[in-house]
């Protein structure tokens, strides 16, 4: 019986994880956080470490450990009914509502919006839009080839073209970080800031919705038994965060050292644009269009790929793996057409619920051995959660919408009594209170 893969697999399914984990926002926001952090960056890019990296690799690993046949299954630790509703937004959330739209929008930012008239945006939006997620729906049609196509074909293409721009911005650095000031929101906390940015990567959320394509992967290969499915997956969960690891930092220094020519960015499109130009000129325009391209290319395929899969499982009688994958195609295509920054400005309240969420269940799938996976403490740790990461989801929503329902009294009274509230990590106390309750229940049950 096969135990564990060769090297020349072990780098593939490394390559091909990668490749889905690093899209749109890895490369976007980094690069920002670097610019606004300045001389600070090294806090912030520990706390974006933590949820960019550490918790995606945690995720991976959850599905591997637990044994557990993709989200859904583990979901259903809490209960039937949440394990549907908690797999259907997050799979939504990474897939057409936000994650694959902003695939689209994101190289068409970088590298066709700066050349066409405000004017016309609109209409050249659509047709790169629409040619865009033509080609994700070629290749996400052929799901059995998902190896082949995001592990040896985009993702080289890809790290090629990044590893121009990044050695040459090494090697001659614009300015010095030492000299950055950090913006306001970086001067103080920068770490817990960087934390934050990570949850825009959505790395975390499909690290748990990633997991099983690797799980799947490894079986295919011949490996069956499944501690040592759990070995490989691990394995290959640690290369691929190293690899996303690395490059975060040398994105996020880059950034920092712009700020030695030039001002902070609006977006990290446009960060990503100027350091490109500073290099290159008009080629820099070309490389870095062709690299955000295939980054979000690749994401793209390989989440249609996942969220399809996930959904014939959830609905078994309900539309086949075919229907699911034009169906979240031309959803995100509609949603792509409003623009990047509508997408980034409603996705971050859903972010700031189902992040808590997706933490607390990766930890109590990895502790469920110490507690024999009671439900009772599942149940107690995710509704105490849930409470609190509700009042985050609020505090994130549009200023207009706060103001037009009139929560802001609920968000100040929570932010008034309830630790580390102010800077959205006001769920972490509730989640622990939710353990110990769930915990004595389940002793008492025993006695």
């Amino acid at each position: 019986m096969k135990r564990k893969l060769t090297a020349k697999e072990t780098i593939t399914i490394t390559s091909m994880l990668f490749g889905m984990f690093f899209g749109a926002g890895n490369l976007i926001f980094p690069v920002y956080m670097g610019q606004h952090s300045g001389s600070n960056v090294f806090y912030a890019s520990l706390g974006f470490l933590i949820t960019g990296v550490g918790l995606p690799l945690l995720g991976v690993a959850a599905l591997g450990i637990s044994h557990s046949n993709g989200l859904y299954e583990l979901a259903c630790r809490v209960g039937k009914r949440y394990g549907i509703f908690f797999t259907c937004l997050l799979y939504l959330t990474i897939g057409p509502f936000f994650a694959i739209p902003r695939c689209a929008t994101v190289p068409f930012s970088i590298g066709i919006a700066p050349m066409v008239e405000n004017r016309n945006l609109g209409f050249f939006l659509a047709g790169f839009s629409l040619v865009f997620f033509a080609v994700v729906l070629w290749f996400s049609l052929r799901p059995g080839n998902i190896l082949t196509w995001i592990g040896k074909v985009l993702n080289p293409i890809f790290l090629m073209c990044l590893a121009i721009l990044c050695v040459t911005a090494l090697l001659f650095p614009i300015g010095k970080i030492s000299t950055a000031a950090p913006s306001e929101a970086y001067a103080s906390g920068a770490f817990f800031k960087g934390f934050l940015e990570g949850y825009h990567t959505m790395d975390a959320l499909a690290g748990l919705a990633f997991g099983i394509v690797v799980v799947n992967v490894i079986k295919k290969l011949g490996i069956e038994d499944p501690k040592f499915v759990a070995i490989n997956t691990v394995k290959a969960g640690v290369f691929s965060c190293l690899m996303m690891g690395i490059i975060y930092l040398t994105i996020t220094i880059i950034g920092a050292q712009s700020r030695g020519t030039y001002p902070p960015a609006e977006n990290g499109g446009e960060a990503l644009r100027v350091i490109a130009n500073h290099y290159f000129g008009t080629m820099g325009a070309v490389i870095l269009a062709i690299t955000v391209t295939f980054a979000c290319l690749k994401t793209a395929v390989g989440l249609i790929t996942s969220c399809s899969e996930a959904f014939v499982k959830i609905f078994p009688s309900g539309p086949k793996y075919t229907a699911w994958a034009i169906i979240f195609c031309i959803v995100s295509f509609l949603i792509a057409n409003l623009g990047l920054n509508s997408i980034i400005e409603f996705s971050m309240p859903v972010l700031m619920l189902l992040y808590p969420l997706s933490i607390t269940l990766i930890i109590l799938s990895f502790c469920g051995r110490f507690f024999n996976n009671d439900k009772t403490v599942y149940i107690c740790v995710t509704v105490f959660t849930m409470i609190a990461a509700a009042i985050d989801f609020m505090r994130a929503l549009p200023e207009r919408i706060i103001e037009t329902a009139h929560i802001e009294k609920i968000i100040n009274v929570f932010d008034a009594v309830m630790p580390f509230a102010d800077i959205g990590l006001g769920w972490i106390l509730p989640a622990f209170a939710g353990l110990v309750i769930g915990l004595a229940i389940r002793y008492i049950k025993k006695i």
